[in-house]
């Protein structure tokens, strides 16, 4: 009987053995010993392989580390990334390009860094109609609305219309353009049916952030573009009342403030002093970045107050110059959270023929020392970061801007210097207005000539040399962002800034 009862005792401990090695040999994560369906395989070489995941991880934002100092979670929430590019058009010889090659042709080496951000922004630099009569002035352009649902699937979120060419065909070209952006769903500023539309912010809300855009225009063809109580038209700065309001009213609803300008002086590569002073004031107000186009070339970065501001990012998508500064440009990208402010990153971008594309490392490498040359304040890497420069805060040395050399005649309303002669462009539109230093060509972009093809950029002529841009002091030239002359236009006593020009 004993030997028995030892026996069962014996099996019952080999039994429990067995049973306990099997259960910790069963795979991980899984109920009962069975495996899943996305059971770890075996690698040939010993041990265990994770299960193939679907590559979903979008690249690194602005600055972003490599973990090793990671924020807490209600910061990590608190946070977007944007992305920014200067003028856009689809006028004139782009528009023969995009006839040749499709409406997706300029975004096809670019879309991926603009798809990649939260938000993108752009300048568009144009009205979307096919109706209304063009302005009399040198440059008049006008897009096809076929251009916008490649716009919108490139990833271009919201568009700055406060420039010199939104109005280009009139009252009837710019509400075409409010009403061709609101069917596609792209966001603007900058623009509006009065006034109160046309300075308006438009929130946007990402990961726990309110981020809020205004756009504004310190070039503007004639005062009668001005946004008025009852009248269509654009957010100017030649005054600040009501830009200021509009920044106060933003920081008082949104975490963040964004401010889009226009202004400057086409093709010097150093804002002039009202570019400088409105910035500053911009900051004052509460804006957290300022952003801003128009000169056609590249100009430098300036941090104030903890804040950046990004003086011209130049041309994007436009007609061919013959000037080699106008063919660099930049995908500004910039890492923003409500307790840290933003972090900015550089693509050094190409951009001939109607379509951008980034530049191979050396030549983005030299445009990064060129930027660093004429910012303020900023340093910029061999990798395109952003940072504050070295020793003491520095003012920056403006340019003077140009004043208007005669007055308005009687009865006639001023027209500024600033778009006489957009030297930044190179074609009419579709007016058959003057023509002037186009070398764009439909078809050339895949020939060999005597400038750059997209395709070239390991061999290009892409970054400019120094001085090869407008220096200093050089403002002969018309394109600066002087204030006209007032004289009174339509409803101008009804303007609610009217006692402030």
């Amino acid at each position: 009987m004993l030997g028995f009862k030892l026996g069962l005792m014996t099996l019952l401990t080999i039994g429990s053995f067995v049973y306990l090695m099997h259960w910790l040999d069963r795979p991980q994560g899984t109920q009962g010993g069975e495996a899943t369906a996305e059971a770890k395989t075996s690698d040939p070489y010993g041990g265990v392989q994770q299960p193939r995941q679907p590559d979903t991880a979008k690249p690194p934002a602005a600055n972003e580390d490599d973990g090793a100092n990671v924020a807490p979670a209600s910061e990590r929430a608190a946070h977007v990334n944007m992305a920014f590019v200067g003028d856009i058009m689809f006028a004139g010889k782009v528009k023969e390009l995009l006839t040749q090659h499709g409406y997706e042709y300029p975004f096809k080496y670019v879309h991926s860094y603009l798809e990649k951000a939260d938000i993108t922004v752009a300048n568009l630099e144009t009205p979307i109609t096919t109706r209304g009569t063009a302005e009399e002035k040198t440059y008049a352009y006008r897009s096809s609305p076929l251009a916008l649902p490649e716009l919108k699937k490139a990833g271009v979120d919201l568009v700055n219309l406060a420039n010199n060419h939104s109005m280009d065909y009139g009252v009837q070209g710019l509400l075409d353009t409010l009403d061709h952006l609101d069917m596609e769903g792209i966001q603007r500023v900058g623009a509006g049916r009065n006034a109160e539309e046309a300075y308006r912010h438009v929130t946007m809300d990402h990961n726990g952030m309110k981020i809020a855009f205004l756009g504004f225009s310190r070039v503007i063809h004639s005062t009668s573009w001005y946004a008025g109580n009852s009248r269509p038209g654009l957010a100017e700065t030649y005054t600040t009342k009501l830009p200021l309001e509009a920044i106060k009213k933003a920081r008082e609803e949104a975490d963040l403030v964004v401010v889009i300008a226009h202004w400057g002086e086409e093709r010097n590569n150093r804002p002039i002093k009202v570019q400088t002073d409105l910035a500053r004031q911009y900051i004052d107000q509460g804006a957290d970045l300022v952003v801003a186009s128009h000169p056609h070339v590249l100009q430098g970065f300036e941090q104030y107050k903890g804040k950046w501001i990004a003086y011209s990012l130049g041309n994007f998508i436009f007609t061919t110059n013959e000037n080699p500064a106008t063919w660099e440009s930049l995908i500004l990208e910039a890492s923003c959270s409500k307790e840290r402010g933003c972090d900015l990153q550089l693509v050094p971008i190409l951009t001939k023929w109607a379509q951008p594309i980034r530049m191979v490392e050396e030549d983005g490498r030299k445009l990064f020392e060129k930027l660093t040359n004429i910012s303020v304040n900023a340093h910029v890497d061999a990798k395109g970061r952003i940072t504050v420069a070295p020793g003491p805060p520095k003012v920056p040395v403006p340019v003077a801007d140009q004043k208007p050399a005669v007055k308005s005649p009687v009865n006639e309303v001023k027209k500024p210097t600033d778009s006489n002669k957009d030297v930044g462009s190179g074609t009419a539109g579709e007016t058959g207005k003057k023509t002037d230093n186009d070398t764009s060509k439909p078809g050339e972009a895949s020939k060999p000539g005597s400038t750059t093809k997209p395709s070239e950029t390991s061999k290009s002529n892409g970054t400019s040399k120094p001085d090869e841009t407008t220096k200093p002091g050089e403002s002969t030239q018309s394109g600066s962002s002087a204030k006209p002359e007032r004289t009174t236009a339509p409803e101008e006593q009804n303007h609610p800034d009217s006692q402030q020009r």
